[in-house]
């Protein structure tokens, strides 16, 4: 009995059969096509940072040089000496920055009309407001050059805020609407109880719940003023109030025969790295509105 016993629980102990040999090849398939696809998402990215430290000889050398071994700083000196780029900077800077709030500003509020107030005609205008943000701003252009020179806004930072708001506000008011929609109505049942009225409650309660689509929405809308090229280059024509996309498109040579790769690149680099920094810093505030209202209950 105590033989049979014993063996009938080493049979029950038995630990169970492994199975971790296609969970391991699916995980390095995975990890294999994640590397692929940061290798190549990035790529371009450090071929325009290595471009930037390179010496001209080695960029124009036959074979490619992929990875130098000699870098050099000349082509981020002779950025800042032959051009006020730090001028350019801060042309995008708040040209992007009045765009996004002044966007936010208005397009919060009528978010919340539309979730909330239910207007009349509301799923019309919410119709309309969808097809907009389908609507390619290239086609704009021309409605937009003859309204510019009939105000007389050429070379003013309004022919770029105005337009970078007008296309921004869709999308911020559309982002908007979702997640006022989602948050329970009895926050503002019980604000109108405490003698809150409509804007107070969207000020002081319901915004600061909505601060991830409020981050996300301002650095969409941000991003998307400061790489903004063609009205920039077509508004604007006095050298010192250029944004970053168009000084470095136009960054010239000691020759017309001559394209100077690396103050493009060196160009390039220092227009991305304050987005880098804005999304490294709002990053929680980022992953929380992309993932807001993706699971519910």
């Amino acid at each position: 009995m105590t033989t049979a016993s014993g063996s009938a629980h080493a049979q029950t102990t038995q630990p169970p059969p492994a199975k971790g040999a296609p969970l391991s090849l699916r995980r390095v398939l995975l990890w294999v096509a994640v590397g692929a696809i940061a290798v190549f998402s990035l790529a371009p990215i450090l071929w325009q940072v290595l471009t930037s430290f390179k010496l001209n000889e080695d960029i124009a050398s036959i074979p490619t040089i992929y990875f130098p071994s000699r870098f050099t700083l000349n082509h981020y000196l002779e950025l800042f000496s032959r051009r006020p780029f730090l001028l350019y900077i801060a042309n995008s800077t708040f040209v992007s920055l009045t765009s996004t709030v002044v966007c936010l500003a208005i397009g919060t509020p009528a978010a919340y009309a539309l979730a909330r107030l239910r207007p009349l005609g509301g799923n019309l205008i919410q119709l309309g407001i969808l097809l907009i943000t389908l609507f390619p701003g290239i086609l704009l252009l021309q409605g937009l050059l003859e309204i510019v020179q009939f105000f007389r806004l050429g070379n003013n930072y309004l022919a770029l805020i105005i337009p970078y708001t007008a296309l921004n506000l869709p999308l911020t008011i559309l982002v908007m609407r979702s997640f006022f929609a989602q948050l329970p109505k009895d926050l503002e049942d019980a604000a109108k109880v405490d003698g809150y009225n409509t804007w107070q409650m969207l000020v002081q309660i319901l915004t600061p719940l909505t601060l991830p689509a409020l981050v996300t929405t301002g650095i969409l809308t941000f991003i998307a003023a400061w790489n903004e090229f063609i009205f920039a280059l077509t508004f604007i024509t006095e050298e010192t109030m250029k944004t970053i996309p168009v000084a470095a498109a136009q960054i010239g040579g000691t020759s017309v025969f001559e394209i100077p790769y690396g103050p493009i690149a060196a160009a390039t680099v220092i227009g991305t790295i304050p987005l880098i920094i804005l999304v490294l810093f709002f990053q929680r505030q980022i992953v929380q509105g992309l993932t807001a209202g993706a699971v519910k209950g």
